[in-house]
Protein backbone atom coordinates (compact mmCIF):
# COMPACT_ATOMS: atom_id res chain seq x y z
CA UNK A 1 0.00 0.00 0.00
CA UNK A 2 1.02 3.46 -0.66
CA UNK A 3 0.42 5.38 2.78
CA UNK A 4 -0.36 9.39 2.62
CA UNK A 5 0.07 11.81 5.39
CA UNK A 6 -3.28 13.25 5.62
CA UNK A 7 -5.81 12.91 8.07
CA UNK A 8 -8.46 12.25 5.04
CA UNK A 9 -6.11 8.78 4.14
CA UNK A 10 -6.06 7.64 7.65
CA UNK A 11 -9.89 8.30 7.85
CA UNK A 12 -10.68 6.39 4.74
CA UNK A 13 -8.67 3.93 6.08
CA UNK A 14 -10.84 3.33 9.52
CA UNK A 15 -13.37 3.53 7.27
CA UNK A 16 -12.73 0.16 5.80
CA UNK A 17 -11.49 -1.23 8.48
CA UNK A 18 -13.43 -4.28 8.94
CA UNK A 19 -12.54 -4.57 12.90
CA UNK A 20 -13.48 -1.02 13.38
CA UNK A 21 -16.64 -2.24 15.25
CA UNK A 22 -14.51 -3.82 18.44
CA UNK A 23 -13.04 -0.46 19.38
CA UNK A 24 -16.21 0.13 20.83
CA UNK A 25 -15.92 -3.05 22.93
CA UNK A 26 -13.16 -1.37 24.79
CA UNK A 27 -13.27 1.02 27.57
CA UNK A 28 -10.61 4.04 26.24
CA UNK A 29 -8.86 6.55 29.01
CA UNK A 30 -9.63 9.74 29.00
CA UNK A 31 -7.92 12.86 30.59
CA UNK A 32 -9.74 16.26 30.74
CA UNK A 33 -12.60 14.66 29.44
CA UNK A 34 -11.18 13.52 26.09
CA UNK A 35 -10.05 10.25 24.91
CA UNK A 36 -5.97 9.11 25.32
CA UNK A 37 -4.10 7.77 22.37
CA UNK A 38 -3.20 4.67 24.08
CA UNK A 39 -0.52 2.76 22.61
CA UNK A 40 0.58 0.97 25.41
CA UNK A 41 -1.55 -2.24 25.15
CA UNK A 42 1.90 -3.72 25.05
CA UNK A 43 1.91 -3.08 28.89
CA UNK A 44 -1.34 -3.58 30.09
CA UNK A 45 -4.03 -4.04 27.75
CA UNK A 46 -7.08 -2.31 27.50
CA UNK A 47 -10.50 -3.43 29.55
CA UNK A 48 -13.31 -5.17 27.06
CA UNK A 49 -16.77 -4.12 28.45
CA UNK A 50 -17.96 -7.00 28.41
CA UNK A 51 -15.75 -7.94 31.84
CA UNK A 52 -18.04 -6.55 34.29
CA UNK A 53 -20.73 -8.52 33.05
CA UNK A 54 -18.60 -12.14 33.61
CA UNK A 55 -16.98 -11.13 36.46
CA UNK A 56 -20.71 -10.50 37.95
CA UNK A 57 -21.92 -13.96 36.60
CA UNK A 58 -18.74 -15.72 38.80
CA UNK A 59 -20.22 -13.48 41.87
CA UNK A 60 -23.71 -14.45 41.38
CA UNK A 61 -22.99 -18.07 41.31
CA UNK A 62 -20.80 -17.66 44.36
CA UNK A 63 -23.60 -16.31 45.75
CA UNK A 64 -26.53 -18.51 45.49
CA UNK A 65 -24.38 -21.85 45.05
CA UNK A 66 -21.42 -21.21 46.96
CA UNK A 67 -19.32 -24.47 46.89
CA UNK A 68 -21.84 -25.89 45.01
CA UNK A 69 -21.12 -23.72 41.71
CA UNK A 70 -17.53 -25.41 41.19
CA UNK A 71 -20.04 -28.54 39.49
CA UNK A 72 -23.61 -26.40 39.06
CA UNK A 73 -22.88 -23.12 38.26
CA UNK A 74 -23.40 -21.59 34.83
CA UNK A 75 -19.69 -22.13 34.32
CA UNK A 76 -18.92 -24.42 36.46
CA UNK A 77 -15.13 -23.73 38.15
CA UNK A 78 -14.35 -27.40 38.67
CA UNK A 79 -12.84 -27.10 34.57
CA UNK A 80 -13.21 -23.59 33.92
CA UNK A 81 -9.94 -23.94 32.73
CA UNK A 82 -11.26 -25.73 29.79
CA UNK A 83 -13.67 -22.94 28.63
CA UNK A 84 -10.45 -21.30 27.53
CA UNK A 85 -8.33 -23.57 25.87
CA UNK A 86 -10.03 -23.32 22.43
CA UNK A 87 -9.93 -19.59 22.24
CA UNK A 88 -6.04 -19.63 23.63
CA UNK A 89 -5.01 -22.86 21.20
CA UNK A 90 -6.35 -20.68 18.16
CA UNK A 91 -4.24 -18.14 19.36
CA UNK A 92 -0.45 -19.56 19.89
CA UNK A 93 -1.44 -22.41 16.99
CA UNK A 94 -1.60 -25.42 19.24
CA UNK A 95 -4.32 -28.39 19.60
CA UNK A 96 -6.83 -27.69 22.97
CA UNK A 97 -4.61 -30.46 25.03
CA UNK A 98 -1.33 -28.62 24.71
CA UNK A 99 -2.11 -25.36 26.03
CA UNK A 100 -3.70 -24.42 29.77
CA UNK A 101 -4.26 -21.50 31.43
CA UNK A 102 -3.05 -21.31 34.96
CA UNK A 103 -0.52 -18.79 37.32
CA UNK A 104 1.67 -16.36 36.15
CA UNK A 105 4.03 -16.26 33.64
CA UNK A 106 7.40 -16.45 36.10
CA UNK A 107 5.66 -19.16 38.04
CA UNK A 108 4.95 -20.92 34.70
CA UNK A 109 8.52 -20.33 33.67
CA UNK A 110 9.53 -21.95 36.45
CA UNK A 111 7.59 -25.02 36.18
CA UNK A 112 8.84 -25.76 31.99
CA UNK A 113 12.46 -25.15 33.37
CA UNK A 114 12.03 -28.10 35.88
CA UNK A 115 10.72 -30.33 32.93
CA UNK A 116 12.31 -29.08 30.90
CA UNK A 117 16.13 -28.30 31.17
CA UNK A 118 17.53 -31.16 32.66
CA UNK A 119 21.15 -30.63 32.02
CA UNK A 120 24.18 -32.79 32.78
CA UNK A 121 28.04 -32.16 32.71
CA UNK A 122 28.45 -32.20 29.57
CA UNK A 123 25.07 -30.54 28.22
CA UNK A 124 24.00 -27.57 30.65
CA UNK A 125 23.72 -24.14 28.57
CA UNK A 126 21.43 -21.89 27.77
CA UNK A 127 20.96 -19.79 24.70
CA UNK A 128 19.03 -16.51 25.20
CA UNK A 129 18.70 -13.03 23.38
CA UNK A 130 20.14 -9.95 24.35
CA UNK A 131 18.03 -8.03 26.63
CA UNK A 132 15.74 -10.65 27.86
CA UNK A 133 12.68 -9.59 29.99
CA UNK A 134 14.21 -9.20 33.74
CA UNK A 135 12.32 -11.68 35.39
CA UNK A 136 13.48 -14.50 32.56
CA UNK A 137 16.82 -13.31 32.98
CA UNK A 138 16.32 -14.02 36.74
CA UNK A 139 14.57 -17.12 36.52
CA UNK A 140 17.19 -18.43 34.13
CA UNK A 141 20.03 -17.20 36.60
CA UNK A 142 18.17 -18.92 39.46
CA UNK A 143 17.61 -22.27 37.76
CA UNK A 144 21.01 -23.02 36.57
CA UNK A 145 22.61 -21.65 40.15
CA UNK A 146 19.91 -24.50 41.17
CA UNK A 147 21.66 -26.94 39.58
CA UNK A 148 24.91 -26.20 40.20
CA UNK A 149 26.44 -23.71 37.49
CA UNK A 150 27.19 -20.38 37.19
CA UNK A 151 24.83 -18.26 34.67
CA UNK A 152 28.72 -17.10 33.50
CA UNK A 153 29.24 -20.09 31.99
CA UNK A 154 25.84 -21.65 31.11
CA UNK A 155 23.68 -18.96 30.25
CA UNK A 156 24.93 -17.45 26.54
CA UNK A 157 23.36 -14.40 25.57
CA UNK A 158 22.87 -13.44 21.83
CA UNK A 159 24.51 -10.14 21.10
CA UNK A 160 23.76 -8.49 18.08
CA UNK A 161 26.73 -6.66 15.65
CA UNK A 162 28.20 -3.43 16.85
CA UNK A 163 26.07 -0.50 16.10
CA UNK A 164 22.97 -3.13 15.62
CA UNK A 165 19.78 -3.26 18.25
CA UNK A 166 18.47 -6.84 16.78
CA UNK A 167 19.93 -9.71 15.75
CA UNK A 168 19.60 -11.74 12.56
CA UNK A 169 18.26 -15.04 12.20
CA UNK A 170 21.36 -16.93 10.80
CA UNK A 171 23.38 -15.49 13.50
CA UNK A 172 21.09 -17.31 16.21
CA UNK A 173 21.35 -20.57 14.30
CA UNK A 174 25.15 -20.55 13.73
CA UNK A 175 25.10 -19.79 17.86
CA UNK A 176 23.28 -22.63 18.00
CA UNK A 177 25.42 -25.04 15.93
CA UNK A 178 28.27 -23.96 17.55
CA UNK A 179 27.68 -24.85 21.13
CA UNK A 180 25.97 -27.87 19.94
CA UNK A 181 26.12 -30.69 22.36
CA UNK A 182 26.86 -28.40 24.98
CA UNK A 183 23.31 -26.76 24.60
CA UNK A 184 20.75 -28.05 26.53
CA UNK A 185 18.03 -25.18 26.03
CA UNK A 186 17.33 -21.73 23.54
CA UNK A 187 15.35 -19.83 25.88
CA UNK A 188 14.14 -16.53 24.56
CA UNK A 189 10.96 -14.50 23.64
CA UNK A 190 9.12 -14.78 21.01
CA UNK A 191 9.16 -10.75 20.63
CA UNK A 192 11.81 -8.68 22.48
CA UNK A 193 10.13 -6.22 24.84
CA UNK A 194 12.78 -3.63 24.32
CA UNK A 195 13.21 -3.81 20.50
CA UNK A 196 10.51 -5.21 19.12
CA UNK A 197 12.03 -7.68 17.40
CA UNK A 198 10.09 -11.28 16.11
CA UNK A 199 12.03 -14.01 16.04
CA UNK A 200 11.65 -17.08 13.44
CA UNK A 201 10.41 -19.48 16.17
CA UNK A 202 10.36 -22.21 13.89
CA UNK A 203 13.36 -21.74 12.49
CA UNK A 204 14.99 -21.65 15.99
CA UNK A 205 13.32 -24.87 17.12
CA UNK A 206 14.38 -27.01 14.18
CA UNK A 207 18.08 -25.87 14.86
CA UNK A 208 18.16 -26.64 18.91
CA UNK A 209 16.28 -29.85 17.84
CA UNK A 210 19.39 -30.58 15.51
CA UNK A 211 21.52 -30.51 17.92
CA UNK A 212 19.91 -32.27 20.53
CA UNK A 213 18.78 -29.16 22.70
CA UNK A 214 15.12 -28.01 23.70
CA UNK A 215 13.70 -25.47 22.40
CA UNK A 216 10.93 -22.97 24.80
CA UNK A 217 9.55 -18.98 24.00
CA UNK A 218 8.09 -16.37 26.38
CA UNK A 219 4.87 -15.36 24.32
CA UNK A 220 4.12 -12.05 26.71
CA UNK A 221 4.72 -9.78 23.52
CA UNK A 222 3.70 -12.52 21.01
CA UNK A 223 0.55 -13.77 22.53
CA UNK A 224 -2.49 -11.99 20.80
CA UNK A 225 0.40 -10.26 19.00
CA UNK A 226 1.91 -12.36 16.39
CA UNK A 227 0.11 -15.64 14.24
CA UNK A 228 2.00 -18.39 15.69
CA UNK A 229 2.02 -22.11 14.65
CA UNK A 230 3.49 -23.73 18.43
CA UNK A 231 2.39 -27.36 17.12
CA UNK A 232 3.58 -27.11 13.63
CA UNK A 233 6.94 -25.33 14.59
CA UNK A 234 7.61 -28.25 17.03
CA UNK A 235 7.70 -25.76 19.96
CA UNK A 236 8.48 -28.01 23.10
CA UNK A 237 6.83 -25.30 25.47
CA UNK A 238 6.51 -21.59 26.07
CA UNK A 239 4.44 -19.65 28.45
CA UNK A 240 2.89 -15.90 27.94
CA UNK A 241 1.14 -13.91 30.49
CA UNK A 242 -2.15 -12.38 29.61
CA UNK A 243 -2.41 -8.76 30.42
CA UNK A 244 -1.01 -7.48 27.94
CA UNK A 245 -2.94 -8.05 23.78
CA UNK A 246 -4.84 -10.17 25.38
CA UNK A 247 -6.14 -8.07 27.87
CA UNK A 248 -6.77 -10.33 30.98
CA UNK A 249 -6.44 -7.02 33.28
CA UNK A 250 -3.63 -6.77 35.95
CA UNK A 251 -1.87 -9.87 37.17
CA UNK A 252 -4.45 -11.98 34.89
CA UNK A 253 -3.83 -15.52 34.68
CA UNK A 254 -1.10 -16.94 32.41
CA UNK A 255 -0.45 -19.46 29.93
CA UNK A 256 1.56 -22.04 28.97
CA UNK A 257 1.63 -24.79 26.26
CA UNK A 258 3.60 -28.01 26.16
CA UNK A 259 3.61 -30.00 23.01
CA UNK A 260 1.71 -33.09 22.92
CA UNK A 261 4.86 -35.15 22.17
CA UNK A 262 5.47 -34.03 25.76
CA UNK A 263 2.47 -33.53 27.31
CA UNK A 264 1.43 -37.47 26.67
CA UNK A 265 4.22 -38.38 28.67
CA UNK A 266 3.33 -39.22 32.34
CA UNK A 267 6.83 -40.05 33.25
CA UNK A 268 8.25 -36.07 32.58
CA UNK A 269 9.76 -34.46 35.47
CA UNK A 270 7.70 -32.01 36.88
CA UNK A 271 6.14 -30.60 40.00
CA UNK A 272 3.06 -31.51 40.95
CA UNK A 273 -0.03 -30.05 42.14
CA UNK A 274 -3.65 -31.87 42.42
CA UNK A 275 -5.23 -30.24 39.99
CA UNK A 276 -3.32 -31.07 37.47
CA UNK A 277 -3.78 -34.74 38.67
CA UNK A 278 -6.27 -36.54 36.61
CA UNK A 279 -10.09 -35.27 37.10
CA UNK A 280 -11.54 -38.54 36.98
CA UNK A 281 -9.79 -39.65 39.95
CA UNK A 282 -8.65 -36.29 41.61
CA UNK A 283 -11.27 -36.02 44.51
CA UNK A 284 -9.73 -39.83 45.54
CA UNK A 285 -7.11 -38.26 46.91
CA UNK A 286 -4.35 -41.22 45.76
CA UNK A 287 -1.02 -41.03 46.74
CA UNK A 288 0.94 -41.14 43.41
CA UNK A 289 0.71 -38.34 40.81
CA UNK A 290 -1.13 -39.41 37.76
CA UNK A 291 -1.10 -36.00 35.90
CA UNK A 292 -4.20 -34.89 33.33
CA UNK A 293 -2.62 -35.28 29.54
CA UNK A 294 -1.71 -32.32 27.96
CA UNK A 295 -0.43 -29.19 29.29
CA UNK A 296 -3.29 -29.34 32.15
CA UNK A 297 -0.95 -32.48 33.69
CA UNK A 298 1.14 -28.94 34.86
CA UNK A 299 -1.59 -27.23 36.84
CA UNK A 300 -0.79 -26.66 40.34
CA UNK A 301 -3.65 -25.14 42.12
CA UNK A 302 -7.49 -25.25 41.40
CA UNK A 303 -8.23 -22.15 39.05
CA UNK A 304 -8.51 -18.24 40.02
CA UNK A 305 -12.25 -18.04 38.89
CA UNK A 306 -12.05 -14.27 38.64
CA UNK A 307 -9.38 -13.46 36.85
CA UNK A 308 -9.97 -16.38 34.27
CA UNK A 309 -13.31 -15.10 33.63
CA UNK A 310 -11.96 -11.57 32.46
CA UNK A 311 -9.59 -13.58 30.39
CA UNK A 312 -12.47 -15.34 29.13
CA UNK A 313 -14.62 -12.34 28.25
CA UNK A 314 -11.32 -10.76 25.88
CA UNK A 315 -11.05 -14.49 24.73
CA UNK A 316 -14.71 -14.55 23.44
CA UNK A 317 -13.24 -11.24 21.34
CA UNK A 318 -10.77 -12.70 20.06
CA UNK A 319 -12.54 -15.72 18.60
CA UNK A 320 -15.38 -13.26 17.09
CA UNK A 321 -12.11 -10.72 15.36
CA UNK A 322 -10.22 -13.99 14.32
CA UNK A 323 -6.30 -13.83 14.51
CA UNK A 324 -5.44 -13.72 10.76
CA UNK A 325 -7.95 -10.16 10.26
CA UNK A 326 -5.93 -9.12 13.16
CA UNK A 327 -2.61 -9.61 12.37
CA UNK A 328 -3.48 -8.35 8.60
CA UNK A 329 -4.42 -4.93 10.63
CA UNK A 330 -2.07 -5.02 12.80
CA UNK A 331 0.39 -5.12 9.75
CA UNK A 332 -1.05 -2.10 8.01
CA UNK A 333 -1.75 -0.09 10.96
CA UNK A 334 2.31 -0.31 12.59
CA UNK A 335 3.42 0.32 8.40
CA UNK A 336 1.36 3.11 8.94
CA UNK A 337 3.02 4.38 11.79
CA UNK A 338 6.51 3.58 10.46
CA UNK A 339 5.71 5.59 7.88
CA UNK A 340 4.96 8.59 9.68
CA UNK A 341 8.23 8.18 11.61
CA UNK A 342 10.08 7.84 8.65
CA UNK A 343 8.65 11.11 7.07
CA UNK A 344 9.45 12.51 10.37
CA UNK A 345 12.81 11.71 10.24
CA UNK A 346 13.32 13.53 6.89
CA UNK A 347 12.59 17.09 8.80
CA UNK A 348 14.19 15.76 12.21
CA UNK A 349 16.70 13.20 12.62
CA UNK A 350 16.83 12.76 16.25
CA UNK A 351 15.51 9.20 16.46
CA UNK A 352 15.75 6.12 14.65
CA UNK A 353 13.49 3.29 14.71
CA UNK A 354 14.87 -0.13 16.43
CA UNK A 355 12.14 -2.58 15.36
CA UNK A 356 13.03 -4.19 12.12
CA UNK A 357 10.93 -3.07 9.28
CA UNK A 358 10.33 -6.35 7.78
CA UNK A 359 6.97 -7.08 8.84
CA UNK A 360 7.36 -10.70 9.75
CA UNK A 361 10.36 -9.62 12.05
CA UNK A 362 7.86 -7.33 14.48
CA UNK A 363 4.65 -7.10 15.86
CA UNK A 364 2.78 -4.07 16.26
CA UNK A 365 4.95 -2.35 18.55
CA UNK A 366 8.14 -0.09 17.30
CA UNK A 367 10.38 1.17 19.50
CA UNK A 368 12.20 4.91 18.92
CA UNK A 369 15.92 5.42 20.23
CA UNK A 370 16.58 9.00 20.53
CA UNK A 371 19.53 10.68 20.39
CA UNK A 372 19.37 13.31 22.99
CA UNK A 373 15.77 14.92 25.07
CA UNK A 374 13.80 11.72 24.39
CA UNK A 375 12.31 11.70 28.12
CA UNK A 376 11.21 15.34 26.94
CA UNK A 377 10.04 14.33 24.31
CA UNK A 378 8.05 11.37 26.02
CA UNK A 379 6.84 13.95 28.94
CA UNK A 380 4.80 16.30 25.77
CA UNK A 381 3.20 13.46 24.62
CA UNK A 382 2.11 12.39 27.51
CA UNK A 383 1.09 16.11 28.23
CA UNK A 384 -0.56 15.82 25.15
CA UNK A 385 -3.02 12.66 26.20
CA UNK A 386 -1.09 10.09 24.50
CA UNK A 387 -0.12 7.02 26.74
CA UNK A 388 3.15 5.43 25.19
CA UNK A 389 5.74 3.56 27.49
CA UNK A 390 9.26 5.02 28.06
CA UNK A 391 12.45 2.60 29.01
CA UNK A 392 15.98 3.74 30.04
CA UNK A 393 17.79 4.98 28.88
CA UNK A 394 16.37 6.43 26.02
CA UNK A 395 13.22 4.37 24.28
CA UNK A 396 9.92 5.08 23.53
CA UNK A 397 7.39 2.03 22.86
CA UNK A 398 4.66 2.53 20.74
CA UNK A 399 2.33 0.26 19.97
CA UNK A 400 -1.06 0.35 18.13
CA UNK A 401 -2.92 -2.41 18.69
CA UNK A 402 -5.22 -3.47 16.30
CA UNK A 403 -8.70 -3.92 18.14
CA UNK A 404 -9.26 -0.66 19.73
CA UNK A 405 -6.61 1.81 17.94
CA UNK A 406 -7.87 3.33 14.85
CA UNK A 407 -5.58 5.01 11.64
CA UNK A 408 -6.53 8.57 12.87
CA UNK A 409 -5.16 7.83 16.11
CA UNK A 410 -1.81 6.65 14.34
CA UNK A 411 -1.86 9.85 12.26
CA UNK A 412 -2.83 12.27 14.63
CA UNK A 413 0.35 10.26 17.33
CA UNK A 414 2.84 11.51 14.61
CA UNK A 415 1.54 15.13 14.18
CA UNK A 416 2.09 15.25 18.34
CA UNK A 417 5.71 13.64 18.31
CA UNK A 418 6.80 16.10 15.23
CA UNK A 419 6.20 18.82 17.53
CA UNK A 420 7.07 17.42 20.41
CA UNK A 421 10.75 16.97 18.99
Amino acid sequence: MTYQNTLDFARQLDKKDPLKKYRDQFYIPQINGKPVIYFSGNSLGLQPKNVRAAIEQELLDWEKLATNAHFHGKNPWFHYHKFLTDATASIVGANTDEVVVMNSLTVNLHLMLVSFYRPTQNRYCIITENKPFPSDRYALESQVKYHGFTPEEAIIELMPEEGAHTLHTEDILKTIRSVGKELALVMIGGVNYYSGQAFDMEAIAKAAHEVGAVAGFDLAHAAGNLKMNLHDWNVDFAVWCTYKYLNSGPGGAAGAFVHEKHGSDPDIPRFAGWWGYDEEDRFLMKKGFKPMKGAAGWQLSNAPIFPMAVQKASLDIFEAAGMDAIVQKSQLLTGYLEYLFNEIKKEKDSFEIITPSDKNQRGCQLSLLFYKNGKEVYDKLTQAGVIADWREPSIIRVAPVPLYNTFEEVYRFGKMLKISI
